[in-house]
């Protein structure tokens, strides 16, 4: 059971700061992240507090840009003197690093379960949602890009990163995300389907 004071503190002061983000890391992203953590964290001996605060967190660094944000959200965590209402230090140190640890180009393991929950959670592999937040990141971040180098940065973006041999690592076993990226492997192996996939999201997104 999260506390319900940490849940409004969070409703009320950290969640509405996801509005400012690209299109891809809104509001729904981090309720999405948040539902998903802390269903993952039924099948470990976890706080939950620190599960659902973690989720909550992760992508406040995005304040700061893209690059980074990982890491600044691990100092948005330290340095956030309302917390210590919740959590002693040390638990605000492993959160902090959970933080840091989440994002999926990182090249290492999360340092703890936490890291691992946030990480697994912050996937959200299904193919549908995968290629239309990847098209909407092009845009807000690309807007001179016509529809032809649109779709290059798509296509090299989902080859690096969700390919067979792309970067993106799985950490646990509970989570359905590996059913769900087989399933974005086989579109992204099929150059037309590739294709067909970002036609029809493309259209979808700016009819």
């Amino acid at each position: 059971m999260v506390s319900p004071t940490l849940i409004a503190y969070i409703e009320r002061e950290i969640l509405p700061q996801y509005a400012h983000f690209d299109a891809a890391h809104q509001r729904n992203h981090a309720d999405e992240v948040i539902a998903r953590s802390l269903a993952l964290a039924k099948h470990y001996e976890v706080d939950a507090n620190m599960v659902y605060a973690i989720a909550a967190y992760h992508d406040t660094g995005l304040r700061e840009g893209r690059d980074t944000h990982h890491l600044v959200s691990g100092r948005i965590i330290r340095e956030d003197k309302r917390l210590r209402e919740w959590f002693n230090e040390a638990q605000i140190e492993t959160m902090a690093q959970a933080a840091e640890d989440h994002r999926a180009s990182s090249g290492r393991e999360p340092r703890s379960i936490y890291g691992k929950i946030v990480a697994e959670a912050d996937r959200l592999i299904t193919p549908e949602k995968v290629i239309r937040r990847t098209i909407q990141y092009t845009q807000e971040h690309f807007p001179e890009y016509d529809k032809e180098q649109q779709y290059e940065r798509f296509r090299q973006h989902l080859m690096e990163k969700y390919s067979d041999t792309g970067y993106l690592k799985l950490w646990l076993p509970e989570s359905d995300n590996a059913q769900r990226l087989e399933k974005l492997r086989q579109i992204i192996r099929d150059e037309n389907a590739l294709r067909e996939a970002f036609e029809n999201a493309f259209e979808n997104i700016f009819a």
